[in-house]
């Protein structure tokens, strides 16, 4: 099998080393939009015009219909989707598509599976919400994405509930934080809800902050691991002062909840952070950068690539009600989303201002879910602690799994978040020695492809046509038809002196598995 390390280069096409010419690059790209330009789309191509940068070509179909796949459920096409979307003539078959992913149930799985991230959704230390509260909490992020609750509720609930960990589910989000001052609270809610850090603030700033958030009240109960977050029944003898990040004063009278004072203030829909870190992270989320980068780290001395996107953006939620879905619609529906992969030119800032779409690699969850998929083999998950032990079964797909102490050695190579911090950077798609040897090398990823019952159906369903095998590994691990180069360079393959059509068939699908176009989003 690893004979095939010469071929892999010629099985597919590298194109992410292209320079991109003027006329579109098969199979990659498309001559021209199908979809007019949106509100995105002027803002973005004025900034790109005001910076001498040429906007990419717009992508194929068969890119975008993996694209979109992956990047609103975190799951790759079925073949039979793929064909379908490719024979598709109406010239609004993306819009149309965009609306069936949202609508998909898989789509709450995979935003759970982010927003998790943002929210330390993790059993054991150093955040220790243990297992009750991990799937109490996790139902209820995915539910609300789900029913697509407003985003300005959803902050609400996180920030003034009060209750059982274990059944008031979003006052996981107090618990979930490593320290329980009130000045390490108002960092964390600063950090999920206005993308910003308090580190560099004043020291008046942060005293005025941690007021909101001085009542708070931690009570144990005769449950295992159960806790009640609710608000100090001990009112003050007298109002006291706090101060919103924006440095207007107040003062808290002993009867208000100050929670909740603070959580109206953050959802006004004057306030300078909410809204901005919302579209921010999204659109980081969508584009593999925010429009100010790293979409948690908004100060006046990282200012936005494109102000006038921004502002866009986040009138488009505020008119939307706070539908965080809209925004998603909005952004795939662009044509800026919708770009080739291949930059036209060599500038460094291409992807900083949205000249092309940026490639990056798959999650790892998403990535060993892929391969589960196409191999049509499972992956044991076990958590030995928490107690009692924790047992997760095979067929469980990754994207789903609430736990972020539940892990596995995959996981970990690919960069898995730990769910420390809530921090965007904690998560690392980075491309490292180690997982191109694992890839390539691994034991565990040979026996997916040489025992996978979906590859076995292809080969025996193509026995005696090898171009037809071919074209169905393609469809099944690209979203597409082999290039006529591609084809030529597998066929020659396969007719190796003592390479039996078995080995040759199960070499196609590892050095498609290890090439980029597999390993990326592009």
């Amino acid at each position: 099998m690893r004979t095939l390390a010469a071929v892999l280069a010629l099985c597919v096409t590298p194109f992410m080393a292209q320079a991109a010419p003027a006329a579109a690059t098969a199979p990659y790209e498309r001559a021209e939009y199908p979809a007019p330009a949106n509100g995105i789309d002027t803002r973005v191509l004025a900034n790109l015009q005001e910076r001498g940068l040429k906007p990419a070509n717009p992508c194929s179909d068969a890119v975008f219909i993996r694209r979109a796949y992956l990047d609103v459920i975190g799951t790759l096409p079925m073949p039979m989707e793929v064909r379908f979307f490719l024979q598709d003539n109406r010239p609004d078959k993306r819009a149309v598509l965009v609306d069936g992913l949202l609508a998909r149930d898989e789509f709450a799985d995979y935003w759970a599976m982010k927003w998790c991230d943002v929210l330390r959704v993790k059993a054991e230390f150093p955040i220790n919400l243990w297992p009750n509260a991990v799937q109490a909490y996790h139902r209820w992020i995915h539910d609300a994405l789900r029913d697509n609750m407003p985003y300005d509720q959803f902050a609400k609930a996180l920030l003034t509930s009060s209750g059982s960990n274990f059944r008031a589910a979003p006052v996981n989000f107090y618990r979930a934080i490593q320290g329980r001052t009130p000045e390490d609270i108002a960092a964390a809610v600063a950090l999920t809800f206005m993308g910003t850090r308090t580190a560099p603030w004043s020291e008046t700033q942060k005293a005025g902050m941690a007021a909101f958030f001085s009542r708070i009240e931690y009570k144990k109960t005769d449950e295992w691991k159960e806790e009640i977050v609710c608000l100090d029944p001990k009112m003050p003898e007298t109002a006291f002062p706090a101060m919103f990040p924006d440095g207007v004063t107040l003062q808290i009278a002993p009867d208000q909840d100050p929670r909740a004072v603070f959580a109206a203030w953050l959802v006004t829909p004057d306030n300078p952070w909410f809204a901005k870190a919302a579209v921010n992270r999204v659109w980081c989320w969508l584009m593999g950068r925010g429009i100010i980068h790293e979409p948690d780290d908004i100060r006046p001395d990282n200012p936005p690539t494109n102000p006038e996107l921004l502002t866009f953006l986040e009138k488009e939620l505020l008119t939307s009600g706070y539908d965080l879905r809209h925004i998603y619609r909005l952004i795939l529906n662009s044509r800026t989303y919708q770009q080739s992969p291949i930059p036209r030119g060599d500038s460094p800032d291409n992807e900083t201002y949205f000249a092309c779409y940026p490639v990056r690699r798959l999650e790892a969850e998403v990535l060993i879910d892929a391969l589960n998929g196409i191999s049509g083999t499972g992956e044991t998950y076990t958590s030995a602690i928490p107690e009692p032990f924790a047992f997760i079964p095979d067929d469980l797909r990754t994207i789903t799994l609430a736990d972020g102490s539940t892990t596995s050695a995959f996981l970990e190579m690919f960069g898995r978040p730990s769910r420390d911090t809530g921090l965007e950077s904690e998560r690392n798609n980075g491309s490292t020695d180690a997982q191109r040897l694992y890839m390539l090398n691994s034991t565990a990823i040979q026996k997916k492809i040489e025992n996978s019952p979906r590859l076995r159906t292809l080969f025996q369903a193509s026995r005696g046509k090898p171009h037809e095998f071919i074209r169905r590994v393609y469809m099944n691990l690209l979203s597409r038809p082999p290039t006529e180069g591609e084809m030529d360079a597998a066929m020659e393959y396969s007719k190796t002196k003592g390479l039996g059509p078995k080995q040759a068939a199960a070499d196609l699908a590892w050095a498609l598995i290890n090439s980029k176009e597999f390993l990326f989003r592009h």
